[in-house]
């Protein structure tokens, strides 16, 4: 003889706990669509700060210039505002207040933790930007689902400083031993100061696909750095980094492989500037027509060229006074 015990059913409690479930998994979704928006919305206002950022901070290079101006503030808030219009938020224009902008000296532009100064503003090197969506500024980000909790909108900021490096004192030996990409070549102050006045000559096309260069104009100016004469009888322009002896393998690697920590080693690990912000070079006699094959090794790739200001001496008794690298 068997018994069943009956329960009682309770499919109204499953009912409940779908529906409670239900719900929190809508409100999590919801949550997770907000949150999506939001860090779009956030990411857009990163794009611009960083972009009326660096707007600003070339506009202030151009209004100091080599003589070191006084600037205009007022000049470079536009630039700013300009640039961070172009960049929209959510389809629209931010607009930058006065006090979203502020102009100062960034005195190691690559330690994020430096603050702005603002006691010197012949020393002013940087443009900070805050870009805000807030009530008193843009307006806040209208949410969607979170208005169910009552939240309708929240406030966000953005902010970005670009500077530029204007107490650049010469080069020392990377931390990780590699390389600096400097050829050993020397060209003339006054051919440079040219070039960047747009006199040079356009006699030759490069193709960024092919790394090829062929002749014809491609609107991009051109000045000769080899073989071209300096002044110094029996030296065409070669430099030595490195041992005073260099050889032309010597500069054929360096063409090639940049500078050593090896080769610094024979400046004391760096060369930089002096107190009048020159450096001496010794000059290296003649130049190899070998080294042709390994300048046209590097078409394409970046180099940093010493500028020099004056030559004294022939030959391996040259002597170039370097007054910037470019």
């Amino acid at each position: 003889m068997s018994s069943h015990t009956r329960h009682p059913a309770r499919s109204g409690n499953v009912i409940v706990t779908t529906l409670f479930m239900l719900f929190s998994l809508l409100v999590i979704v919801a949550l997770a669509v907000d949150l999506g928006y939001v860090q779009v919305v956030a990411t857009q206002m990163q794009r611009t700060a960083d972009a009326a950022a660096i707007a600003g901070a070339w506009r202030l290079l151009e209004e100091k210039g080599p003589e070191n101006r006084p600037i205009d503030g007022s000049a470079i808030r536009s630039t700013a505002g300009q640039f961070a219009g172009l960049n929209e938020v959510l389809n629209a224009a931010p607009a930058l207040a006065t006090e979203d902008t502020a102009i100062g000296r960034l005195s190691y532009p690559f330690n994020q933790s430096v603050q702005l100064t603002y006691d010197q503003p012949s020393e002013f090197n940087a443009v900070k930007i805050r870009v805000r969506r807030t009530e008193q500024q843009n307006g806040p980000v209208g949410l969607f689902f979170a208005r169910v909790m009552g939240i309708h909108s929240c406030e966000l900021e953005a902010e970005a400083t670009a500077a530029f490096i204007d107490n650049f004192a010469g080069f020392r030996s990377p931390d990780d031993g590699s390389n600096l990409h400097i050829l050993p070549f020397a060209l003339d102050e006054t051919t440079w100061n040219a070039l960047m006045a747009g006199v040079g000559t356009d006699n030759y096309r490069y193709d960024p696909d092919t790394q090829s260069v062929t002749s014809g104009s491609d609107g991009v100016l051109e000045v000769n750095l080899y073989p071209e004469g300096t002044g110094s009888p029996g030296n065409r322009g070669t430099v030595d980094i490195g041992s005073s002896n260099n050889s032309t393998a010597d500069i054929s690697r360096q063409i090639r492989y940049g500078i050593t920590p090896e080769d610094l080693a024979h400046h004391g690990g760096r060369l930089t500037f002096d107190e009048n912000g020159e450096l001496v070079l010794n000059g290296d006699t003649g130049i190899s027509a070998g080294v042709k094959d390994d300048l046209a090794s590097i078409i394409g790739q970046p180099r940093i060229i010493p500028i020099f200001r004056t030559v004294v001496g022939p030959g391996n008794n040259a002597q170039y006074t370097i007054v910037k690298f470019c």
